[in-house]
């Protein structure tokens, strides 16, 4: 796979990332060797930035990744996230926290359950209207100093976030959900992230599942899948984002791929300094998933998914009423 720079970091790693989350929690029922043997056969096919966060299955998901790491910790790059407390409660409920003292606290123990001595990539989770963003960022460039992480990202912020923080230190990516179906992040952050050459990392990008086309009904959810709550695969909305979808899939029918091939070479055709990390439980999705870095989308297919895509054409919010207020957005993005 053919490599990216994350901005003006230095930091380069292959187009197509991987995000770990669903490992441990959210999409249904998880088995830990089966998740080894994912993330083993990811690094056989060229993945190597890895993304998790201290938060996800409460703390499941580091573990899980030291024991993948045994062996191969220089061959990878690592990125973990603080500043969301687990409590129990379902994602979108949690409290936030950016106090320094907690970020160093967070650091320490992602350290201790990653089983590494320096984390890569380490974001900001979630900024906490009631700091100040210089604080956490002012901490984790400590943190930098002493060399306990290499490099420091932000997630879910707004450009004026963005652009504090990047006075405090250096930022080397912005994560955020992008994909064809959710595009705020484009009048503001992404263009505050190329005046200020930071990388962007796109979570979600095959919208949760959804943009695969895999999905024909909310019955194909486990019954402890959590996208059952998210709007966009509620009664009514599904169908006609169903519709969308299936314009992804004739699209990918005509160039012998897949639908989300097709929407991953969307996102990846959205500029070089952008890098996405879907996750999946499925060898056979993966490896779909790594090709996909070899598809080129013609003129032509851009702005028919345009057009499909366009403003008010997805029915239902990205999130949850509670998990939308964690998030910040610009006003004008949606």
């Amino acid at each position: 796979m053919r490599t990216r720079a994350l901005g003006d970091s230095g930091l380069r790693v292959p187009a197509i990332g991987f995000g770990c989350m669903g490992l441990s929690e959210v999409y249904g029922p998880v088995d830990d060797e089966h998740s080894l043997s994912i993330l083993h056969r990811a690094h056989d096919l060229g993945v190597r930035l890895f993304d998790t966060a201290d938060v996800y299955g409460h703390g499941h998901n580091e573990r899980l990744l030291a024991r993948f790491l045994a062996g191969r910790r220089r061959d990878v790059v690592l990125a973990t996230k603080c500043g969301i407390v687990h409590t129990g409660e379902q994602p979108g409920t949690r409290p936030v926290r950016n106090e320094p003292e907690y970020i160093r606290a967070a650091c320490e123990a992602s350290l201790q359950r990653l089983g590494t001595d320096c984390i890569d990539l380490y974001y900001l989770h979630r900024h906490d209207p009631d700091v100040p963003v210089e604080e956490p960022v002012g901490e984790m460039a400590r943190l930098v100093e002493e060399g306990k992480i290499r490099w420091i990202g932000l997630s879910e912020v707004s450009s004026e976030s963005i652009r504090r923080a990047a006075a405090v230190h250096p930022i080397a990516a912005v994560q955020s959900e992008y994909s064809l179906w959710t595009r705020e992040v484009e009048p503001r952050v992404l263009p505050a992230c190329r005046e200020l050459g930071i990388g962007f990392v796109p979570f979600s990008p095959l919208g949760r599942g959804f943009l695969s086309g895999r999905l024909r009904s909310s019955e194909d959810l486990d019954a402890d899948d959590r996208r059952r709550e998210n709007p966009r695969f509620a009664e009514g909305n599904f169908d006609a984002n169903l519709r969308l979808v299936d314009e992804v899939r004739r699209i990918a029918e005509r160039k012998g791929a897949t639908a989300a091939q097709v929407a991953l070479a969307w996102v990846l055709s959205r500029g070089d300094d952008i890098v996405p990390i879907p996750g999946t439980k499925t060898d056979r999705y993966l490896e779909d998933n790594v090709a996909a870095a070899d598809i080129t989308l013609e003129t032509d297919d851009l702005a028919t998914l345009d057009e499909i895509f366009r403003p008010g054409a997805v029915r239902g919010a990205r999130y949850g009423e509670a998990a939308l207020r964690m998030s910040e957005t610009d006003t004008g993005d949606h």
